[in-house]
């Protein structure tokens, strides 16, 4: 049986944290990485991590720049699991919302849509305005699943990392990989 594959974009939104943990998962998981880093991205990895963008990238198995819009995963053809925006920006999910597919993120991100594959934008911006809203209604019209980086309580997180695993446990629920990376409800 082939290795599985997982899309994973990194776009400008706060929560970079979420992305690197997410990425530690599918390599525990054995799950062949195609990343994608924005340039928003990269301004935000040294404010919110101490890893730099190439500790980031060597989490991937391959890494496309976000302008190659002939790259392997700008087509249909190329088989993946499916793919995740973590964080996804509010400029990020304006652009899957629209169907725009100006840079590799957004091409991908459609491609996975038309493919019928899991799409999982992990939007952490917040308070959300009227236009964002409407953006992740209009998303998930088009097939993407909105998932809000919102931790739980539930199974008592016990510092920040934890926090964090319970959000990336529910990203790898939604495109179907099996894992034990969070207590589930009532396994707390």
């Amino acid at each position: 049986m082939p290795r599985r594959r997982v899309i994973v974009a990194l776009s400008g939104g706060s929560g970079i944290p979420y992305a690197v943990d997410l990425l530690t998962a599918l390599r525990d998981l054995d799950v062949e990485v195609h990343g994608i880093v924005t340039n928003g991205a990269k301004q935000v990895i040294p404010t919110e991590s101490d890893l730099t963008l190439h500790d980031i990238e060597a989490l991937a198995d391959v890494v496309h720049k976000d302008a190659d819009l002939g790259a392997s995963i700008a087509s249909g053809s190329f088989r993946a699991h499916g793919m995740v925006v973590v964080p996804c920006s509010a400029g990020t999910l304006a652009k899957v919302a629209g169907g725009f597919t100006d840079n590799l993120v957004s091409r991908a991100a459609h491609v996975t849509l038309k493919e019928r594959r899991p799409l999982v934008l992990v939007v952490r911006e917040a308070p959300y305005s009227r236009p964002m809203l409407h953006n992740m209604l209009r998303a998930d019209e088009a097939g993407a699943i909105v998932m809000p980086a919102s931790p739980g309580f539930y199974h008592r997180p016990s510092d920040v990392a934890a926090l964090v695993r319970g959000v990336t446990s529910r990203v790898l629920d939604l495109i179907g990989l099996d894992h034990e990376h969070a207590p589930r409800w009532k396994d707390a």
